[in-house]
């Protein structure tokens, strides 16, 4: 191994181990699938280094920016968030799920080990002949092209069985059309109109700041809910013309 490819890898296989451990213990699915991407661009790095071109930018081309991004995709479809992976249905389903993953991940790495300790390569020189990318590819689309179709096949029937089962489906009732929706809007207590832009009548052009009205009061419709707005001080929220 050369220097670069030394540094590299110490540079990345941190990101690879963080996005990996992420994954496994963020509670929002959505943010479990983007650890999971930060683990795969290591890994298609690595694929790299090891002047194997073709299988890293498919790593990075294929899983990250393919398979990845339909799992996104079909995860907003069905809206699973944070809450759902607190309900359990089976009492110690993660105990023995944390277990099982551990004896499985050790059966593994012991048969790869055992498998891979004092074996030479052979047949890399032959199949790389004409380069990585065109052997792989000879490879793919000669001998392994059924494997590869079936694959692809078992991919989209997941995504598809994934958003059916999913699919929750609404009685005719529940669904609200646009009279209903405009009803709602308009009820009172509701602001129909445009909200005040931030720092309007403001001392701070600051977005987290509320802006004034016209009599000095203060309005907490001129701040997005998502913004912490932060505690002013005597000074601060005095109108302006009337601090001392």
């Amino acid at each position: 191994m050369s220097t670069g490819e030394a540094v590299t890898f110490w540079i990345l296989v941190w990101p690879a181990l963080v996005g990996a451990i992420g994954m496994v213990l963020a509670r929002n699915a959505i943010h479990s699938a983007l650890w999971l991407v930060l683990t795969m661009l290591s890994i298609g790095v690595f694929y790299v280094l090891q002047a194997a071109p073709f299988i890293g930018l498919a790593q990075i081309i294929v899983y990250t920016g393919a398979i990845m991004m339909l799992f996104l995709f079909v995860l907003m479809l069905v809206g699973r968030d944070a809450s759902d992976s607190l309900i359990e249905t089976l009492r110690g389903q993660r105990v023995a799920a944390v277990l099982l993953g551990i004896g499985f991940a050790a059966l593994v790495g012991t048969g790869v080990y055992r498998a891979l300790d004092n074996a030479t390569p052979a047949g890399l020189e032959q199949a790389n002949a004409q380069g990585n990318v065109e052997g792989i590819a000879r490879l793919l689309f000669t001998k392994y092209v059924f494997a590869f179709e079936v694959t692809s096949a078992l991919l989209i029937t997941a995504a598809v069985g994934a958003m059916v089962l999913a699919h929750k489906e609404r009685r005719r009732g529940e669904k609200r059309g646009q009279p209903e929706t405009m009803r709602a809007r308009f009820l009172p207590g509701n602001y129909p109109g445009p909200k005040p832009g931030p720092g309007v009548y403001a001392t701070s052009d600051s977005v987290a700041t509320p802006g004034r009205l016209p009599d000095g009061t203060l309005t907490d419709r001129s701040t997005s809910k998502i913004l912490p707005v932060r505690e002013l001080t005597s000074s601060e929220s005095a109108p302006k013309g009337t601090e001392k």
